[in-house]
């Protein structure tokens, strides 16, 4: 039996560069439901992961809801704050 030793370390230029979130803050306005239907219909969240985002939100005071270019979370920030949703790009 020949054993083969592999490299699990292995780095490339991408890890240390973070790509941009777009973080949502909790607000007194809003229901949960809303936020809920928000996440779903604006960033594409199945109906789970938007329910956990919702609930990090309002227990923390904020929660990152999408990760990626820069260009797209503008985008997807606009439509939020369109529909009353406290969010920002970081």
């Amino acid at each position: 039996m020949v054993k083969v030793k592999t490299n699990t370390n292995i780095s490339t230029e991408n890890e240390s560069v973070s790509l941009p979130q777009l973080i949502l803050f909790n607000d007194d306005f809003n229901t949960f439901d809303y936020v809920v239907e928000t996440l779903v219909d604006v960033c594409e969240h199945d109906p789970l992961q938007a329910e956990q985002c919702t609930w990090i939100t309002h227990y923390r005071g904020k929660c990152a809801v999408k990760q990626g270019e820069k260009s797209k979370l503008i985008q997807i920030r606009k439509s939020i704050t369109e529909r009353g949703l406290i969010a920002e790009i970081q």
